[in-house]
């Protein structure tokens, strides 16, 4: 039987009318429609923003594997008298543990090797953090965030989607849903991702993807090299022009399917072959850095000429958010330190240090901070006693969801601010708690977006990202 034919015998009633809809209604629903139209048009959702924005854009530098903050921004000075004596259970509270630690005979305490400064707006900042001591006057240091997963899988796509169980979509995706791009050539949301000198855990590609949303919500994942989108390039010997009639073409074919099918999914495929098409002239003359002056490559660090590195990777993040790209997230790996942390915490600093203040640098100077959200953190904080053997130069932390630190900075954040404090172990919040939910909040509200109304209809419910908690943390908001 011809396929077609096949097709018609399968239609259902829901289908019928749904093609109905596409004939008859139409005229009658134009009108009300219009105002979905134009919000299409320009990639965003009707009556988005609710109220006026502080930010435009966000750029995530996502540390994964964990940072430890007891080495890099919580001062502990106290624990150094303290050095190798048994963690009071008292502090601990019976919390659960990992099962590499779980089953350890002691948990000594273990202070940071590392010195600490105080800056001039009165944060403390490790000395393997020099270049960001320096900005600290343009930071809100958070050091009470809290989240409830305790190993790497579950707490990423816990901070990437507010959900530990994979399947939902990222804040990236959720964020191009809502308000869409400045920019037509490229897409609202884009990801880099940097492998770090230290040990590394898996990535997946779902920690930047769509989920239950359409698929043209994804995150476009950038590479390092001559071809940074794969397939983007014409294969040899077939022109622009040629590129271009095959897409009209495909387009009426992919049309045909649309209005017979309703599938989303078709409108989307649509849209991407389009996008990818304005990526081939727009992407290399992003990722063209020959262009920068000297001054920006020193600013960046000795890194910053070297393709798919962090700090290259910075340099691409501010020319990302000069062309109005909505969401634009680095995931650098390595961080997670569970031996040698103070030998491979500095191989980690290195690379990061120095590139993330240029960031902020380089976008201030430009007159993009202000509106422009800078996000700096991992998944989870590090243990106050050591796993493993502790020595008087060298510790491993485990995993630790009670309490970490991270930094903002730019679109409607207080500068120079430390918020959130944690107890003299670094291993509970005692004030200002602020948990995974609240930052998603946070961000969606310095874009203008309240977070309980930033909802999408998926199986019969309104789920959104904050699921059904978290509030904007004004206190660190201008």
């Amino acid at each position: 039987m011809n396929p077609f034919d096949q097709a018609r015998l399968r239609i259902t009633r829901r289908h019928f009318f749904s093609r109905a809809s596409t004939g008859i209604g139409v005229a009658a629903l134009a009108s009300l429609l219009s105002e979905e139209t134009q919000a299409a048009a320009v990639g965003g959702l009707p009556g988005i923003p609710h109220f006026a924005p502080k930010a435009k854009r966000v750029i995530y530098l996502f540390q994964h594997g964990a940072p430890s903050q007891l080495d890099l921004f919580d001062y502990k000075p106290n624990l150094t008298k303290m050095h190798g004596t048994e963690l009071p259970d008292s502090i601990r509270m019976g919390q659960r543990l990992t099962g590499m630690t779980a089953y350890q005979a002691k948990f000594p305490t273990a202070p940071s090797i590392f010195k600490f400064g105080q800056s001039p707006s009165g944060a403390w900042l490790s000395e393997a953090l020099p270049f960001t001591a320096k900005i600290s006057d343009r930071l809100a240091i958070v050091r009470s965030l809290q989240t409830d997963a305790i190993n790497h899988d579950p707490a990423v796509t816990f901070f990437q989607t507010g959900f530990q169980i994979a399947g939902r979509p990222s804040i990236g995706a959720w964020i191009s849903y809502g308000l869409g791009s400045e920019n037509k050539d490229l897409p609202a949301f884009v990801v880099m991702v940097s492998q770090g000198a230290g040990n590394s855990q898996a990535l997946a590609d779902r920690q930047w993807g769509s989920g239950f949303l359409p698929t043209k919500y994804q995150g476009v994942k950038f590479r390092s090299g001559s071809d940074p989108v794969l397939y983007l390039s014409n294969p040899p010997g077939y022109s622009g022009d040629a590129r271009r009639r095959f897409l009209d073409d495909l387009a009426k074919l992919n049309d045909l399917n649309l209005k017979q099918y309703q599938d989303p999914e078709i409108s989307t495929r649509i849209a991407q072959y389009e996008m990818a098409y304005k990526m081939q002239s727009s992407v290399p003359e992003l990722t063209d850095l020959s262009k920068e002056p000297e001054s920006t490559f020193e600013m960046y660090g000795p890194d910053a000429r070297k393709p798919g590195s962090y700090a290259a990777n910075c340099i691409l993040a501010r020319r990302l958010a000069e062309r109005g790209v909505r969401f634009i997230q680095l995931f650098h790996r390595g961080w997670d330190q569970h031996s040698n942390l103070p030998k491979e915490i500095k191989k980690q600093c290195l690379e990061t240090d120095q590139p993330s203040a240029a960031l902020i640098q380089d976008l201030q100077q430009r007159g993009l901070l202000d509106e422009t959200l800078v996000i700096w953190g991992g998944e989870f904080g590090r243990t106050v006693y050591s796993q493993g053997v502790l020595t008087e130069t060298n510790y491993g932390r485990d995993h630790h969801p009670r309490c970490f630190s991270i930094w903002m900075a730019g679109g409607g954040i207080k500068p120079g601010i430390t918020y959130g404090e944690t107890d003299d172990f670094s291993y509970n919040v005692v004030k200002d708690p602020m948990d995974v939910h609240d930052l998603h909040a946070t961000i969606l509200y310095s874009l203008g977006v309240d977070h309980t109304k930033l909802t999408y209809k998926f199986q019969g419910r309104h789920f959104r990202l904050t699921d059904v908690k978290g509030n904007p943390v004004r206190a660190i908001m201008v």
